[in-house]
């Protein structure tokens, strides 16, 4: 049986304790690894390491671009070279079919690939400043935060107690479903600026993290750099969360949870970079393309299972053409093939057993308050599903603003429909949550296109698709779905410090107190 284990400092380590816990093949329920438990001595270890990395060897730190480069494009290398089994390890660990978990794999190399190129860009500014105390030379330049906590979380009860806090809180940490790539999208930038870093994953599905460790030691990141701590999500995270060594954290997880680390982020006042939960309209005009809205629909809440921060959950419909795109949309639902990831079906299974429970107890709230179900909206158990966490695609119909359904995350594949008459009714819909992460609007209109775009309150939009992400574009929520920007230009920058300088041209007494 393999056992996952800690990367500090350079060397595979197991806990303190000496403490393991098993992470599960989703499609059967069958063990896949043992995964070490780490506790607050782990923590650290690890901070410690990459404290030492980061202040006094600065192998990584004072690194010239060039060479920082070179190493992240052979991650990149080694990620392409290794392509076949990471992909598999992601689908078995994961549950997502194995051409998804392909693409997130190539997704993954790419991230690397660009942040190689952008440290060696052009950045900062020279500033003509005024000449009160003489000629200055005002600029810029960006410089690495130091030791950053990144953690990914899934769906496992956290129980975090942020030191000078007077509550204890429970909390569901949900996200992500796209392990290997949300890890590269934190880990690529925050290497790229020069930080040491130190990776927390979700408790569970950790295995291809393990394997993109692994590569970093092969491709030369040097000791303490990078670190990384596997086990349970609650006395880890508010221990990194709370660190006073720490100066950044970043979590991808629940807005509850989100709340909770900046809570804890609070005692030193470090940085933080949040991305949250996500309810994502998704707004179809009667001018579509039937058959293209229907399948950009499935794409949007059916892809990776529903798994997904960007999920458009809710389908927002003008009244016009609801009957025939729910007739539609049931029809290629109710077709769609479920199965052993490793098969290349529509959908494998969610996560866990206990995701697939929270699943399937908003389906019967959804009924409770009485939304209608087209299809879908219970487990799938046909042939060597059986023992899987398998769910089929849930479409309810006649919803309401109210609703619980349309109102929290559910991160399945579940989907709510309503309707609406006016493009302004339409608008007034989609901003109508707590979320702002994402929104799509379906229209051949390109002025009423831009014109909604710019009113849906979201961070990511797509104008006639739903879901492509980009490498260079920034990604990150308004309102309750998060703080900063991961990808792109904006990426970089999250794991930077801008410093101001000046120079003095005119150097001497300056004649202040001469008067």
């Amino acid at each position: 049986m393999k056992i996952c284990k800690n990367y500090i400092n350079g060397e595979w380590v197991e806990s303190v304790s000496g403490k393991t816990a098993p992470t599960y093949n989703p499609a059967n329920g069958e063990i896949l690894a043992e995964v070490v438990q780490s506790g607050l001595e782990d923590v650290e270890r690890a901070v410690a390491a990459a404290k030492t990395s980061f202040y006094e060897t600065r192998d990584w730190r004072d690194m010239d671009s060039q060479t920082r480069g070179d190493i992240l494009l052979k991650i990149a290398d080694l990620i392409d070279k290794n392509r076949d089994e990471l992909a598999r390890i992601e689908s078995m660990d994961m549950g997502k079919p194995l051409r998804e978990a392909e693409g997130d794999v190539d997704d993954a190399l790419h991230c690397y690939r660009y942040y190689a190129g952008l440290i060696k860009a052009p950045y900062g500014g020279v500033y003509d400043v005024n000449e009160g105390f003489g000629k200055m030379h005002s600029f810029t330049i960006h410089e690495p935060v130091g030791v950053v906590a990144l953690i990914s979380a899934w769906n496992c009860l956290v129980f975090l107690v942020c030191s000078r806090m007077t509550s204890t809180i429970w909390l569901p940490m949900v996200y992500t479903g796209f392990r290997l790539v949300m890890g590269s999208w934190k880990i690529a930038p925050a290497l790229a600026a020069g930080n040491s870093i130190i990776f927390k994953p979700a408790s569970n599905a950790v295995m291809s993290n393990v394997k993109m460790f692994e590569i970093l030691e092969e491709a030369g990141v040097p000791k303490g750099a990078a670190n990384l701590i596997l086990g349970p999500g609650g006395s880890v995270g508010e221990a990194l969360a709370s660190h006073k060594d720490i100066g950044m954290v970043t979590l991808t997880g629940s807005t509850a949870v989100g709340q909770s680390i900046m809570r804890c982020a609070a005692n030193n006042v470090k940085k933080i970079g949040l991305e949250l939960g996500g309810k994502s309209p998704n707004i179809i005009f009667a001018d579509v393309d039937l058959e293209a809205a229907v399948e950009w629909a499935m794409i949007g809440i059916f892809f990776n299972q529903g798994e997904v921060c960007c999920a458009g959950s809710r389908i927002i419909i003008e009244e016009s053409i609801h009957d025939a795109f729910v007739k539609r949309f049931a029809e290629r639902a109710n077709a769609m093939t479920i199965g052993n990831p490793l098969d290349n079906p529509d959908m494998g299974p969610v996560v866990s057993e206990s995701q697939l429970r929270d699943v399937l107890s908003y389906v019967q709230k959804g009924l409770e308050e009485g939304a209608t179900l087209v299809c879908g909206g219970e487990r799938f158990t046909e042939g060597e599903c059986a023992k899987g966490y398998f769910m089929r695609p849930t479409i309810f119909d006649h919803c309401t603003p109210d609703m619980t359904i349309v109102r929290e995350e559910i991160f399945g594949p579940v989907v709510t429909i309503q309707t609406f008459k006016t493009e302004e009714e339409a608008i007034a819909m989609a901003n109508d949550t707590d979320y702002g992460l994402a929104g799509g609007v379906f229209t051949h209109q390109l002025e009423r296109a831009i014109r909604v775009v710019k009113e849906v309150r979201a961070g990511i939009t797509w104008v006639n698709a739903f879901n492509p992400t980009f490498n260079e574009a920034p990604w990150g929520g308004y309102k309750m779905s998060g703080i900063g920007r991961e990808l792109g230009v904006h990426g970089l920058e999250e794991y930077q410090e801008i410093k101001q300088v000046n120079i003095n041209l005119t150097p001497g007494a300056p004649g202040w107190y001469e008067h």
